[in-house]
Order: C-alpha cells, then sequence, then structure tokens
C-alpha cells in the first residue's frame, strides 16, 4: 500500500525527505499546542519517528500532498488492536494555508473506510485538545461523538485544558455516508 489517491489528496507512505516539512511545523508554538508535542523536534527525531516508529504492525501511516507532491501532512492508524476491532485516528494539517480546503475531510475519509473495511475495525476514536474548538467541531461534522472528559488533563502554556476523547463505530459510518 504505497499510495491511494483520493480527489483532492494522495496518502503516500512516509518518506524520510518528509522529515523537514514535520520538523519545521510540529515546532511551530500553535502546531504544539494542538498536537499536544511537549518537546521541540528537528529532522533527525523526525526521521526516526518516520523510520521506526511509525513502522509498528499496529500502526499505519501517511504523508498527505496534493497532486503536485506538496505535503499538507499526515494521517495514521494507530494502537490498531485486531482482537477487539478498535484502533485510534490521527491526522494533523499543520499548515493554516492548507486547513479548510476538504483535505482533512477527505483524509479521514480515506481513513475510515480503511479502518471499517480494510482493518475490519468497528470503533475508532481520537483525542483532541479540549481548547481546540476548531478541531472538535470538525470532528463532530465528520460524524464523531463525544464520549468521554478527560477533566484537565492537557497542560500546555501554563493553562490546564480538559481532553475530549471522541469515537465514531462502524454503522454509524456507513450510515453517514
Amino acid at each position: 500500500m504505497n499510495e491511494i489517491r483520493g480527489t483532492k489528496i494522495i496518502l503516500r507512505e512516509q518518506k524520510p525527505e518528509d522529515a523537514g516539512f514535520f520538523a519545521y511545523w510540529f515546532n511551530q508554538p500553535q502546531i504544539m499546542f494542538q498536537c499536544g508535542f511537549t518537546e521541540l523536534t528537528d529532522e533527525e527525531k523526525e526521521r526516526n519517528v518516520i523510520c521506526k516508529n511509525h513502522k509498528n504492525e499496529d500502526s499505519v501511516w501517511f504523508t498527505i500532498t496534493d497532486f503536485d507532491n506538496n505535503i499538507i501532512g499526515e494521517t495514521g492508524l494507530l494502537r490498531m488492536w485486531p482482537a477487539w476491532h478498535c484502533t485510534d485516528l490521527s491526522i494533523i494539517i499543520p499548515n493554516p494555508a492548507t486547513q479548510h480546503k476538504g483535505y482533512g475531510t477527505e483524509a479521514i475519509s480515506i481513513m475510515l473506510d480503511m479502518a471499517f473495511d480494510k482493518f475490519d475495525m468497528n470503533r475508532v476514536a481520537i483525542g483532541v485538545v479540549g481548547m481546540n474548538t476548531n478541531a472538535l467541531s470538525f470532528y463532530k461534522k465528520i460524524g464523531f461523538k463525544q464520549e468521554g472528559i478527560q477533566e484537565q488533563g492537557y497542560f500546555y502554556n501554563n493553562k490546564y485544558s480538559d481532553f475530549i476523547m471522541m469515537r465514531i463505530l462502524r454503522h454509524e459510518w456507513k450510515r453517514e455516508k
């Protein structure tokens, strides 16, 4: 599974040369806040994530690009539990210039189809920083439902925030489509 083409994006296998994009964006204060990153990164660390951490048997990761091969972000399924038919979803589109263009919606649609159809998952979860109201609204629009709150479970810039647990079930996704 090297590449999946959508109508606006391509999900392709992550490459070590993608590390520069992620190192730059993952060090931006707003991205660190939204994604819960607590330490700065660099290209070497991001290459290591791409080449080792994202190659675990219980995960699948993609770089999101446009049709001109410009990197838009990344997405993945992680902590896949086949026996329980559960997994977690991750997506990061860090550049504000590439947000609100439908790329995230299409990437999540592809990933949910993959989770439910290819990997036979029944439940896909995502965690969201409560102060990230744009992300909360976005996931609700996709069909995710809030299922729990870790009160003050997130600390950033000397402020506590709730951490919101969301999920979508197979039958809800099929109904949404």
